[in-house]
């Protein structure tokens, strides 16, 4: 029976019942230690009973660095259903719980297919996950559950998961549980503890504040002795610590055994525990105690403060002992663990063997690696390779986007060398923690004070640091930073000397930055052809000419950069890097009028960098998926995207660029040429909206003045979509109508079919104005078509209302009446629908569950009058 405990009742039973009628939802349960997380659990399992299946697991704090453990644990018994997943998943699910020797691979893919088993298991009836002791999930698992949480929908599953309250799962719901109130703790005592005398009950209510597991287990330690002023949390560590001594020898080597270990396999406890001289009859003994209970297959302790207690009341000699009798009997991957647990001091060999298994933990999640690296270096007794092994660690951290602990291993390792190529690989690291977190500034100084000294020893390394420095200025915009560098750079030498590659780069980007692309294009032209040549696992170096392939306006070499990085990294589970990746997919199938593609790889951008700590990516992802909004008219989204994305430089850039289109979109035009110049300054790609918006102001300078810096970086990319947009400016600007039908053609060859409805409209509006109204039909009527089907509804309204201008009512397929009834996801998910995806397909596209692709389409086929695919695909195609 639970105490006190009525409202926190009522939304789990909440929960279940809206589980049993087939939406999902999710509840992190969030308190202090012992304030009753795990028995409102107990509670919901039970209430689920046979009605539901479940699913139970937990956290537990030592194997908080093996990947995917926790994870392990809560699905052992559906793994047989991973093989109803789609391929991609099932491999990526398989490889992450050790089921097979593949890559585990992109840990938001392994999110994905978590998200598909809990939907498959559902489908035969209702699920019920609990997870307890959340906060001590290895990471790896701790995102896979997260990422399937806030995507499930209508699969009939309820998540649970229970939590300390430095837990953090932002988005989610939260229920916190408080300590009891008087009368039920009042309750509580007297149940677990009748005819204490009154003195040691109000002593025990007034120690345990409200702790139903303080109220549970001081009555059995406070009248023995004093307990005076000790935190809750210590003084029922010394309470369990009393309990376990209690027990004697055989049966408390046993609990430490089991508290060591943590899996609570019990074939592996007794096998450790026989080496120490234990037997089976111990583990009945434990049980007696009602310290711990076998269930389910494993030796479970009733909380985890009685763990911690067993493991802290023993000496080091004695858990020395136990981790070593484990190592004996534990898989290659523990028995590293549990030795590096049994030692004292430094241990070279040791620290060889986990530095060597650093890379086989990189296979399955860079946390793990940096994990092993860590505790290789504490092992490791010379400081020179210790201090390596460090910045190995905090490399492999932020690789796997844990900035905060790079910035720490980091720091650790600078206190302990003086060796200034070790410093300068110290300040690359810790410069790209303080870049990816948005303090552009502060990164750019500490690269340049470490780069000054390495001039003339090691130009090589100097250029590395510098080259970042000119990064940094680019998305500052920091003319100056960026001439500082490359003057530098400059200085290092000539020749083959290898700073030139990167004198090329700053070169150009600091002419980018001084408005003369004439001369920048050309320099930056042989970054990215570099760039194609560079080996795979120089994963920075191809990350930069992708980055100046975007620059260049290459958006084909981009996209197939892009590609290639986006699906290694996943593979390598190198997470730092999606988020770049990503953003580069996004701006490319953006600007080639992909919409929908764009919009998903945004989302999946802004999704890791915000796991990630990557502010600067985050806001620049949230600039894109802003562009996109204005694009399809959601006016509010647009402004509120806008409004996060201007957090830094390069989020203001594609701010004001969405802003700007979504005022020309809307007939605003002086607010989108005050958007559109601001915009226009960083990104070419913007200055031809600019034009079209100065000519609808009548304002032919200031057009002609932005047609004119347009031209220079258009000509010098040579680009067909460039010169295409340069086309349909010259054809607003002076008026000839074979400039429009060049535009046309242009972003016809380009594959720019946004670009081509938008030329297409001004086309037809010219000819509408001119009477040529016949004229004007088809070309209007391909335009409307366009926007139509990239869901680009202002841009759709002006192209009807032009063609009713030409007393043509516009033919819409499906009508966009039709269509606008949908919702966002239901409109992604009868496009993709439409061209024949399967609903695991879909899934797969838009991280769903297949059932709730089902879910959508079986809202969206009556609001769309359809019964059958075939109907929809029909409807949309048409």
């Amino acid at each position: 029976m639970l105490y006190g405990r009525t409202r926190e009742q009522g939304t789990l039973d909440r929960l279940l019942a809206e589980a049993a009628g087939g939406a999902s939802g999710v509840l992190v349960v969030s308190g202090d230690p012992g304030v009753g997380k795990s028995a409102l659990l107990d509670h919901a399992v039970e209430r689920a009973g046979a009605e539901f299946t479940v699913l139970r697991g937990m956290g537990v704090e030592s194997e908080a660095e093996l990947p995917y453990a926790g994870l392990h644990l809560l699905l052992a018994p559906v793994l047989g259903r991973v093989e109803e997943l789609p391929e991609v998943q099932a491999t990526a699910l398989r490889g992450a719980l050790g089921m097979s020797t593949a890559r585990a691979g992109d840990r938001f893919l392994v999110g994905v297919a978590v998200l598909s088993l809990l939907a498959a298991v559902a489908a035969e009836r209702p699920l019920l996950c609990v997870m307890d002791d959340t906060q001590w999930l290895d990471r790896a698992s701790a995102d896979a559950l997260l990422f399937a949480a806030r995507r499930l929908r209508s699969e009939r599953v309820a998540l649970l998961l229970a939590a300390r309250e430095e837990f953090h799962a932002p988005g989610l719901p939260e229920l916190r549980v408080s300590p009891l109130e008087s009368p039920a703790a009042g309750e509580l005592v007297d149940a677990v503890a009748p005819g204490l005398a009154t003195d040691v009950r109000e002593r025990v209510l007034a120690e345990a504040g409200g702790n139903p597991l303080g109220l549970i287990e001081l009555p059995r330690g406070v009248s023995g002795g004093d307990l005076g002023e000790l935190p809750l949390t210590r003084r029922l560590l010394e309470a369990f610590g009393r309990r376990a001594t209690a027990l004697g020898e055989p049966a408390g080597t046993l609990l430490l055994v089991a508290a060591a270990e943590d899996t609570g396999e019990p074939s592996l406890i007794m096998r450790a525990a026989s080496r120490l001289g234990v037997g089976e009859q111990a583990l009945e003994e434990c049980e007696r105690s009602g310290l711990v209970e076998v269930t389910a297959g494993r030796v479970r302790f009733r909380h985890p403060l009685v763990r911690s207690a067993v493991y802290q009341a023993a000496g080091f000699a004695r858990r020395g002992a136990v981790h070593r009798a484990l190592a004996e009997v534990s898989e290659p991957e523990r028995r590293i663990w549990h030795l590096a647990a049994a030692v004292t001091g430094t241990d070279e060999e040791l620290a060889a063997e986990l530095a060597r298994s650093a890379e086989a933990f990189a296979r399955r999640s860079g946390h793990a690696a940096a994990a092993a690296w860590e505790r290789a270096a504490l092992l490791t007794p010379e400081p020179g390779l210790r201090t390596v092994r460090l910045a190995n660690a905090a490399e492999a951290a932020i690789s796997a986007g844990r900035l905060g602990r790079a910035a720490r291993l980091t720091d650790q390792a600078v206190r302990l060398t003086g060796d200034g190529l070790v410093l300068a690989r110290l300040a690359n690291l810790r410069a790209d923690v303080d870049f990816e977190r948005g303090a552009v500034e502060t990164a750019s100084l500490t690269l340049l004070e470490a780069a000054r000294p390495l001039a003339s020893a090691h130009p090589g390394r100097a250029a590395a640091l510098l080259i970042q420095v000119v990064r940094n200025a680019w998305y500052a915009h920091d003319l100056k930073l960026s001439r500082q560098a490359t003057d530098l750079l400059a200085s290092l030498g000539h020749g083959a000397d290898p700073a030139r590659p990167a004198l090329a780069m700053a070169s150009g980007i600091t002419a980018l930055l001084e408005d003369d692309p004439e001369r920048a294009l050309p320099l930056l032209r042989q970054v990215v052809e570099g760039g194609r040549h560079v080996d795979h696992g120089e994963h920075g170096l191809r990350n930069n000419a992708l980055a100046i392939a975007l620059l260049v306006g290459d958006h084909t070499t981009a996209l197939n950069m892009a590609r290639a990085l986006a699906a290694e990294c996943a593979s390598l589970g190198m997470v730092a890097w999606l988020p770049h990746t990503h953003l580069a997919l996004a701006s490319v199938e953006l600007l080639r009028g992909r919409h929908l593609d764009a919009a998903a790889d945004a989302d999946h951008a802004e999704q890791v960098a915000a796991q990630t700590g990557q502010t600067h990516l985050e806001a620049q992802a949230r600039g894109v998926r802003a562009w996109l909004a204005a694009v399809r008219g959601a006016e509010e989204d647009c402004r509120r995207l806008a409004g996060r994305a201007a957090a830094t430089p390069s989020g203001q850039v594609w701010a004001q660029w969405a802003l700007g289109l979504l005022e020309l979109a809307r007939g605003r035009y002086q607010q989108a040429a005050d958007h559109l110049a601001r915009a226009a300054r960083r990104q070419p790609a913007a200055a031809p909206d600019l034009v079209e918006v100065l000519v609808r102001l009548r304002e032919p300078e200031r057009a002609r003045a932005a047609h004119d810096r347009f031209v220079l970086w258009a000509e010098a990319s040579g680009q067909a979509w460039a010169r295409g947009l340069l086309a349909r400016c010259r054809a607003l600007l002076d008026g000839d109508e074979r400039d429009f039908a060049t535009a046309i053609d242009l972003h016809r060859a380009a594959d720019r079919p946004f670009d081509a409805a938008r030329t297409r409209l001004l086309l037809g509006e010219r000819l509408r104005r001119e009477r040529r109204k016949q004229e004007a039909r088809p070309v209007l009527r391909e335009a409307a078509d366009t926007f139509e089907r990239l869901g680009a509804a202002p841009w759709l309204d002006r192209a009807s209302s032009e063609l009713r201008a030409t007393g043509e009512s516009p033919a819409r397929s499906a009508d966009a009446a039709l269509l606008a009834r949908l919702t966002p996801q239901e409109l992604q998910v009868v496009r993709l629908a439409a061209t024949g995806a399967t609903n695991k397909e879909i899934a797969a596209r838009l991280f769903l569950s297949p059932r709730t692709v089902g879910h959508h389409l079986y809202k969206a086929y009556p609001k769309l009058g359809v019964t059958t695919r075939t109907e929809l695909a029909g409807l949309i195609l048409s």
